[in-house]
């Protein structure tokens, strides 16, 4: 009798997985076995911020049973306005253990299991564990490192090592979600250049003549930071640290008559945070976790493999399929070619990494097969190939040459095939 209570809150999706479609995978099996895979389905959730509250929440109600979420921030006042599961009384909790509390009170037979870190001090045993990956985050970077990390770990005589990745993400108004299977379609690398970096300021403009409250920030962080603080690694997901930083950026625009300076837009210009809508959050929410749903139950086919939402003037959707890149540092065979002046430094190049929408490498070191160009560390290897950083390209590489590129924020090794421009 509890069993068939039970049961009765998933009454109308149950729908879908008591009678085949039109469009239903031929493996699909309805009715008790359907369910069966649903509930024996464990998914882990990455981010329970705005994406990841919905997530968890449309999950629990789906009727996924083994549920676990990572995220390694603490809840702040500022997301109370759209993160639905927390209250004032959790501000400072950890924002994964109190979602989980909080979705597992309303929806008593799921299991949450809270995770409180970072997604990188995780190994593949971690990773390997789970039927489907879904990412409600906030950052380019973390989408990158689980992306590469992924598509490590696919071995082609073991299929359960191949973990479906849903990935959902949101800029005010504008969202998307995108199915990715490793090493078979599009990844996140793919698309890189879907997403480019923020435009940069000239540091002139922040040094003497700042316009804008970020102006202000972006002072405080690369100048004020470096003038007074140089020996200490600034953490941008250390309160002291932001705090330091918002009051530099308040005294900078009072001198210069700026208003609009506040912590939480210090927090998101230091971190690079996209303001979020909660509506557009709903949206994409719902999209992942109707993919996942697809994925875990075979009743419907899943997307294929990119779905892009805009609400700022209307309601608009488009569905396309992402082509996977033969030269994808990440799952392609092949060296993505950059054309480039060979009248140029090799300090030049290294900038332009950080600015390429393909690229985007902050800190890379670079080598090609016979030569270190350039190491970031140890000291003494960064203090011996320094002298490179102000030689031209021409003197440093071929035309045509393979150079290999790392950057400690990723698992992988990048390979770029300069070509000089003619």
């Amino acid at each position: 009798m509890a069993v068939a209570q039970s049961r009765s809150r998933y009454k109308y999706i149950d729908k879908f997985l008591d009678t085949p479609g039109p469009s239903t995978d031929p493996d699909f099996v309805p009715g008790a076995e359907a369910i069966s895979n649903l509930q024996s389905s464990k998914v882990l959730v990455i981010g329970a911020g705005g994406l990841g509250c919905e997530i968890l929440k449309n999950l629990a109600m789906s009727g996924f049973r083994d549920i676990h979420v990572i995220d390694m921030d603490t809840i702040d006042v500022s997301n109370l306005n759209r993160q639905f599961l927390f209250r004032k009384d959790d501000v400072g909790m950890s924002k994964a253990e109190v979602a989980a509390a909080c979705v597992m009170k309303r929806c008593k037979d799921v299991k949450i299991t809270p995770f409180n870190g970072k997604i990188q001090d995780k190994n593949e045993d971690f990773y390997m564990q789970f039927k489907i990956i879904i990412c409600g985050l906030d950052s380019i970077e973390a989408r990158r490192w689980i992306n590469a990390t992924l598509i490590g770990m696919v071995d082609m005589e073991n299929p359960e090592s191949l973990k479906p990745l849903v990935d959902g993400g949101t800029e005010g108004f504008k969202g998307q979600a995108r199915v990715i299977l490793p090493t078979l379609t599009s990844c996140i690398e793919c698309q890189l250049d879907m997403h480019a970096p923020r435009a940069a300021v000239p540091l002139c403009t922040l040094a003497t003549i700042p316009r804008q409250p970020e102006h202000c920030i972006e002072w405080a962080k690369i100048i004020a930071w470096e003038e007074h603080r140089k020996e200490t690694v600034l953490d941008t997901d250390d309160p002291e640290h932001i705090t330091w930083l918002y009051e530099k950026s308040l005294n900078r625009a009072k001198e210069f008559n700026i208003p609009g300076v506040t912590y939480q837009l210090t927090q998101g210009v230091v971190k690079n945070i996209i303001p979020a809508i909660a509506s557009t959050n709903a949206i994409i929410a719902a999209a992942c976790c109707n993919e996942a749903f697809k994925i875990a139950t075979s009743c419907n086919p899943y997307l294929t493999n990119y779905m892009m939402y805009t609400g700022d003037d209307s309601i608009y959707t488009y569905t396309f399929e992402h082509e996977q890149k033969p030269d994808c540092p990440v799952c392609g065979n092949l060296a993505k070619t950059i054309t480039v002046n060979p009248n140029h430094t090799l300090q030049d190049f290294i900038d332009s990494l950080g600015e390429r929408p393909e690229a985007q490498l902050k800190k890379p070191t670079l080598r090609t097969e016979s030569t270190s160009l350039y190491f970031q560390s140890p000291p003494s290897l960064q203090e011996q190939t320094r002298p490179n950083l102000g030689k031209t390209l021409r003197d440093l590489v071929a035309d045509g040459e393979e150079i290999g590129v790392s950057d400690p924020a990723f698992t992988i090794d990048f390979k770029f095939k300069l070509v000089f421009q003619s």
